[in-house]
């Protein structure tokens, strides 16, 4: 039975290398092909399975792409997406329509994928992070089979599909990392047993699960490092994610911080047309569970509180909340925040509004006196910036990148606030509200902050980072 063991393992062992050294000569082959006979030279893949979703992540995508364009006119963009139900001239018109961003349909080849419900959260509602790990690379080897590149570059974050392309087609490897798929806060909360969207009430109050959670989280670290290891140039959104990139990866020498674009020339030109009967605070965000909306409703029932004495001011205040929802669970949160604001007897001071139109957020911005934002360890937040372009006076989360890179509250150089707690957000709000009259400075401040995200900064930023890549092919 031993040697049968053995023989039956060293069996598979040849298999899996013979199977690798033939997929990689093949892969080899097709890409010299695909190299030889192209007239524009270099291949350069961008890998987003989502390039019609019409996020910020699709901004940084329809950027990077015009860039590379303008740079590099001898190339051509393969774009690997799973959005098969829509057409390459209905993905570049919606880019243009959504983003105002226009690219070289002559120069862009779009690259469909089939296999994209592997990398789906909802199919994997235990050890998620895992799966759809592994799921990425099913998806990956669907990409890089169909048309392997000679310069692969991720802007959506799936790690595991780094040694793929850099060891079967031994194409460059580059990255935009928009938060870590793992990051050392997430280990410390499980640790600490605290509850979370992403640790289960059941798990935190069990030791047992929680030490194998832990176990689990640190295991897959050492996996996330040896991938993302295979990346030759690595760019990452804000100084929070580069700090845990840098914690998780030990890349220094490969990290460029290339903040996300962020058009905000229309927004700085809006005129505020305040009403004088309403002192609007406006959310903006999807109805994400790590949005945490309901510290936005604790906060303003902890305002309440702080105007007992002033009802005709409380009477005149409104929390106005915009967000998308994408499926049932978020319209399931949703429902949950409209009971909770019933709860807390502030339904003639909170609005919600689902899935606006643009034009409509734009009056919201005009009419609004103060943004706020209550994601703990936001990664950037394009969202933050855009209100304080439009002139918003923001209170925002003191922790990841509204801390580290948006808001600044030294004296003399604030562009807006920070909290922590529902009493700290009330409190700064109140602030703003009895001193109203004296934040245009700060208001004029934030204005100016925001152009060092401008696409142009970003589209600068991100040749810098890539020009590695062109070296040598």
């Amino acid at each position: 039975m031993f040697l049968f063991l053995l023989w039956l393992l060293l069996s598979l062992a040849l298999v899996a290398v013979f199977s690798f050294v033939f997929l990689r000569q093949w892969l080899l082959s097709r890409k010299n092909k695909l190299h030889s006979s192209s007239e524009n030279g270099i291949n350069v893949g961008i890998f987003h399975p989502y390039c019609n979703a019409g996020g910020g992540g699709e901004r940084v995508l329809w950027c990077a792409v015009r860039a590379l364009q303008e740079k590099y006119p001898n190339s051509r963009v393969i774009i690997y997406t799973g959005d098969i139900d829509a057409s390459p001239n209905s993905i570049l018109q919606k880019a243009k329509n959504v983003f105002n961003i226009a690219v070289d349909s002559d120069n862009v080849k779009f690259v469909f994928l089939k296999q994209r419900h592997w990398i789906e959260a909802k199919n994997y509602p235990h050890f998620t992070l895992l799966g759809q790990s592994i799921g990425s690379m099913v998806l990956g080897l669907e990409a890089l089979c169909k048309f392997p590149p000679d310069i692969y570059i991720d802007t959506m974050g799936y790690a595991f599909t780094y040694p793929l392309f850099r060891y079967l087609a031994q194409c460059k490897v580059g990255c935009y990392v928009h938060y870590p798929v793992i990051s050392t806060d997430m280990l410390k909360r499980v640790q600490q047993r605290q509850m979370a969207h992403n640790n289960k009430k059941y798990v935190a109050r069990n030791p047992f699960l929680t030490w194998t959670k832990l176990a689990y989280y640190r295991l897959f670290s050492k996996m996330y490092k040896w991938v993302g290891c295979c990346a030759e140039t690595i760019m990452v959104n804000s100084s929070w994610t580069e700090n845990h990139i840098l914690q998780l990866w030990d890349v220094p020498f490969k990290t460029h911080r290339v903040y996300p674009p962020c058009e905000v020339s229309h927004l700085k030109n809006l005129q505020h047309t305040e009403k004088g009967d309403e002192f609007i605070i406006l959310s903006v965000g999807q109805f994400r569970p790590e949005k945490d909306h309901p510290l936005q409703l604790q906060a303003i029932y902890e305002l309440r509180t702080l105007l007992a004495q002033d009802e005709g001011l409380w009477n005149q205040i409104k929390l106005v909340i915009v967000g998308s929802c994408r499926n049932e669970d978020d319209y399931d949160r949703l429902k949950n925040m409209q009971d909770l604001t019933k709860h807390l007897s502030l339904e003639n001071n909170v609005q919600f509004s689902v899935n606006v139109p643009y034009e409509d957020l734009l009056k919201l911005y005009q009419t609004a006196h103060i943004g706020i934002h209550t994601m703990w360890n936001e990664h950037f937040g394009i969202g933050i910036v855009e209100s304080m372009a439009a002139g918003l006076i923001m209170v925002a989360h003191r922790s990841g990148g509204p801390l580290l890179d948006i808001v600044e509250i030294s004296e003399g150089s604030q562009n807006g606030f920070l909290a922590t707690d529902a009493v700290e957000y009330a409190e700064n709000i109140l602030n703003i509200i009895v001193n109203n009259s004296e934040m245009t400075g700060i208001r004029s401040a934030a204005r100016a902050s925001v152009e060092r995200f401008s696409e142009q900064e970003f589209e600068k930023n991100f040749l810098r980072a890539v020009s590695t890549l062109f070296t040598n092919i």
